[in-house]
């Protein structure tokens, strides 16, 4: 069941890898991205702060809400405005990034942040905490589809291990499929993602089964984008232990006429310390994995559930 995983596209905030290009001229040297996650991507660094020509180091901004509308100036008397810039920058800069497979903003940032960030008034008072960085905005109403996080939440090892499944989604379908014709393929993409997806959302795989199947009276290239969207959308759902050992139980189904009764008990007591929380998912899954050479099955054996990514990143908790 040896995979061999190509390298992904990622789309970083330059100060994540180190750079010096903060307001105060320092940086948020990100670990994961540094010393794991480069491993296995080429990375697209931008800072947009920089790249509209502010310099290093800056007066810090921010976001205010003035008449309806959320605007980019100078923090401290708030007589510079940026958006128009900032917004100009964005919109030339993202349509660089359609080979990208996934994103890593800063957290905070008015330019960068993703969710949260305050919003002021013109006089300097804050007024809410639900902004997002013009550059990020920009950036996920381009491409809905594309996975991206924040620095800080991938130091949940869970978020974490979310976005990596997304972006190797992501990849596969952008280099394998996006450009077929073919129906089949979309069945044989769906079918091998079988497991995956229950992982995340039992609901979704049951509507995901049903667009592929009703496709008689729907174009391919707009079934497609529907699949796709509705897809990357069920996977942003942790797949937690009690959905994991529900799809460990299916899976355990295939082998009820080949194991025997001790195998079978070691399997599910497994699974069932897993479930409590005494033993990783990998344990239930290597020994799922050795049944499986053990007695071979030819649709598990293609099923992505084993491998969404590279084990050697050290994420399956």
């Amino acid at each position: 069941m040896k995979i061999e995983f190509p390298k992904i596209n990622i789309g970083i905030s330059a100060c994540l890898l180190g750079e010096n290009v903060r307001f105060d001229g320092g940086h948020k040297n990100l670990y994961f991205a540094n010393q794991v996650l480069c491993n296995y991507a080429t990375y697209h660094r931008v800072c947009p702060e920089v790249g509209i020509g502010m310099s290093i180091p800056r007066k810090p901004i921010r976001l205010i809400e003035d008449e309806g509308l959320v605007k980019l100036v100078d923090s401290r008397t708030g007589e510079v405005d940026y958006t128009d810039k900032m917004q100009a920058y964005s919109e030339t800069k993202c349509q660089s990034f359609s080979g990208l497979n996934g994103f890593i903003v800063t957290s905070k940032s008015p330019s960068c942040g993703m969710e949260r960030l305050k919003v002021y008034d013109k006089e300097g008072n804050q007024i809410g905490k639900n902004g997002v960085g013009i550059f990020t905005k920009t950036l996920m109403e381009k491409y809905p589809n594309l996975p991206v996080e924040e620095d800080g939440r991938l130091n949940d090892s869970q978020l974490r291990e979310n976005f990596i499944e997304r972006v190797y989604v992501h990849a596969d379908w952008q280099s394998n499929f996006v450009a077929s014709e073919n129906m089949a393929d979309l069945v044989q993409f769906h079918s091998r993602r079988k497991y995956q997806i229950m992982s995340h959302s039992y609901q979704a795989y049951k509507s995901l089964g049903k667009l592929v199947a009703n496709h008689d009276n729907i174009p391919l290239e707009k079934l497609k984008a529907e699949y796709f969207s509705q897809l990357m959308s069920a996977l942003k759902n942790i797949a937690g232990r009690k959905k994991h050992c529900n799809v460990l139980q299916h899976i355990q189904g295939y082998f009820k006429k080949e194991l025997d009764k001790d195998e079978k008990q070691e399997l599910t007591e497994l699974i069932q310390q897993y479930r409590a929380g005494f033993v990783p998912l990998l344990a239930p899954l290597t020994l799922v994995k050795h049944y499986l050479t053990k007695y071979p099955n030819e649709y598990l054996s293609q099923q992505s559930y084993f491998a969404p990514y590279p084990l050697k990143m050290g994420l399956n908790g």
